[in-house]
């Protein structure tokens, strides 16, 4: 695990498939669990995955909240999401914008199913169910995406679709 930083762009850890968590309650996956929202909060994310901090587990953290990177977004308790598997519940696909605490400075427009069906354990390692729709959607996609070591622009359509982080506030602020 890297020392309370989130891996960049580049790291080829960011690029490793992740394994399923087997052992929960052990000291490294709770100070993974720790670090994850220790990160993310400072970070004013809404999601994070293991991967973005060198640990190449299953694990991801959506917490939709209002942030200043996020200002629209809804509230959700965080959520932490062991081993998940993605149904899609609605095939629609709806492009929003994106950004990534391991790619700092740009955002993007990412296609996205609108609803998805998540089935996953909990932090104790219980079978959970969760349903899912719009940002909250797109942000497990965008944290899922993670556990297959992809990041938010390989699923861009154009770059085009993507512009400075300084550009989409003006955007978002109309």
């Amino acid at each position: 695990m890297t020392e309370n930083t989130v891996l960049q762009l580049g790291n080829p850890l960011l690029r490793q498939i992740a394994t399923p968590v087997t052992v929960f309650n052990s000291p490294e996956f709770l100070d993974c669990l720790s670090s994850m929202q220790t990160l993310m909060e400072s970070g004013n994310g809404v999601g994070i995955a293991a991967p973005q901090i060198g640990v190449a587990m299953q694990i991801v953290i959506v917490a939709s909240r209002p942030t200043n990177r996020y200002p629209d977004a809804p509230e959700m308790p965080a959520t932490i999401l062991c081993n998940p598997q993605l149904e899609i519940l609605n095939p629609t696909l709806v492009k929003g914008w994106e950004g990534c605490l391991s790619v700092p400075g740009i955002r993007a427009l990412v296609p996205r199913y609108q609803a998805i069906r998540v089935r996953f354990q909990d932090r104790e390692g219980k079978s959970q169910q969760i349903d899912l729709k719009d940002f909250p959607a797109r942000v497990f996609q965008h944290e899922f995406d993670h556990l297959q070591g992809l990041v938010y622009l390989d699923r861009i359509e154009s770059s085009r679709d993507i512009v400075a982080e300084s550009e989409y506030l003006k955007l978002i602020a109309h």
